[in-house]
């Protein structure tokens, strides 16, 4: 609404603005969108950002707008331009896109299609080419990134595990993540690259949405919770440093209580570093919004926010586990603040320091070693150690401790 009063203004004053909009939701969407909304120019799903200048081209002169919701058969990632110029220290490689799971409340399969997995020689070239232009570290990115299948060199398929082994091989990329995850594409030779890859970090995403099998089985994960549970057994028994986040739907329908009990008897299990927490929401043209057994929203919102302070209490916990440790952060911008500047620790909580001793720009993208010296909820303070430098430079990498959490704030 804003942005038409805006085009309106604009309209007004002889200018020609477009305006667009894109993503799942448009996917989705499609004619809806101009029809509730007729300020909208464009609108276009995932599948067909690289005919963005083609779009824009028609909507200049045509009346009538552009609709672009089509799964074209050629790949956007082989049209799609490489950028020219620096990247972030912290980047984004999207290897995997769409998801054949079909969990019963998602759109993801209807919109982004099923899946696909980019090659391993194209991935390896954008990696080079993000570490050339000043990524320190990338994220690789999928709808369902484990399910990874890309054809290797010789033509036959690389599982993610394997990506990631390979990727750390290049000369200067110091850290690998990946996001997100499904608990059934966990492969031993994944979970062993977690305790064999330095440069993976020790944190990982993996939704688990609920601890009852009854909702799991509704959602169609096609896991149990005793499945998840024991996936978390074994990385940490390869990784036992790592630390864990994940995703949880409260109100699913046919939830009850026993069910929701069973949720918090999975995260008090695990305990969880972060997570991401929702009240289940129907998305039209998915198979639990069709459910007759909707819960009312006052139950859902009842159960959201006790799991939300479970949640919560565990993330603060773990937060304070880290006071008192050395670890290496990898320094991404300047804060608000004068002489402060902020990156990310190998557990992705956000690190502030205060550095005035040197332009935040000669820093930006510098992996340091920081002593944590506080905690918050959803980030830590602390500052550079400078015994053992050289020229700014640690003379040896500090051993990075693992954060504990803090039990008495869990009690």
């Amino acid at each position: 609404g804003r942005i038409k009063e805006w085009k309106r203004k604009a309209k007004a004053a002889g200018r020609r603005p477009i305006l667009a909009v894109a993503g799942c939701v448009a996917q989705a969407e499609g004619e809806e969108i101009p029809r509730r909304a007729p300020q909208v120019d464009i609108v276009f799903g995932p599948q067909v950002y690289h005919r963005l200048p083609e779009f824009v081209a028609r909507a200049e002169r045509e009346t009538g707008g552009v609709i672009a919701t089509d799964f074209p058969v050629e790949p956007k990632f082989d049209h799609l331009p490489s950028g020219a110029g620096p990247a972030a220290p912290a980047a984004y490689l999207s290897i995997q896109e769409g998801c054949d799971r079909f969990c019963t409340f998602c759109v993801v399969p209807y919109t982004r299609g099923a899946e696909y997995s980019r090659g391993t020689t194209a991935i390896e070239a954008e990696a080079r080419r993000l570490v050339a232009q000043g990524a320190r570290e990338i994220t690789l990115l999928g709808q369902n990134v484990n399910a990874y299948h890309g054809a290797g060199p010789d033509g036959k398929p690389w599982r993610l595990g394997r990506l990631i082994a390979h990727l750390a091989g290049i000369d200067g990329l110091e850290r690998l993540r990946y996001t997100t995850s499904h608990p059934v594409d966990m492969d031993e030779e994944l979970i062993d690259a977690h305790a064999s890859v330095p440069q993976l970090m020790p944190y990982l995403h993996l939704p688990v949405q609920s601890g009852s099998d009854q909702v799991l089985a509704r959602m169609n994960r096609r896991h149990t919770a005793r499945d998840y549970l024991e996936i978390v057994e074994r990385l940490r028994a390869k990784r036992p440093d790592i630390a864990l986040s994940s995703d949880f739907i409260v109100g699913f329908p046919g939830e009850s209580e026993q069910d929701f009990a069973a949720t918090l008897a999975l995260v008090n299990e695990v305990t969880f570093a972060q997570a991401y927490s929702f009240k289940y929401s129907p998305r039209p043209g998915t198979p639990a919004a069709l459910d007759d057994d909707q819960l009312a929203e006052p139950v859902k919102a009842e159960r959201l926010a006790l799991l939300q302070e479970l949640l919560n209490a565990q993330q603060m916990a773990f937060n304070q586990g880290c006071v008192g440790q050395v670890q290496e952060v990898l320094f991404e911008r300047a804060g608000r603040r004068a002489g402060q500047l902020v990156g990310r620790g190998p557990y992705m909580q956000a690190v502030h320091v205060h550095a005035p001793s040197s332009p935040a720009s000669e820093r930006i993208g510098t992996i340091v070693p920081v002593e944590i010296a506080a905690a918050h909820p959803n980030s830590l303070a602390g500052k550079t150690v400078t015994a053992g430098l050289k020229d700014g430079v640690p003379s040896k990498p500090p051993v990075v401790e693992r954060c504990e959490p803090a039990r008495e704030a869990l009690s």
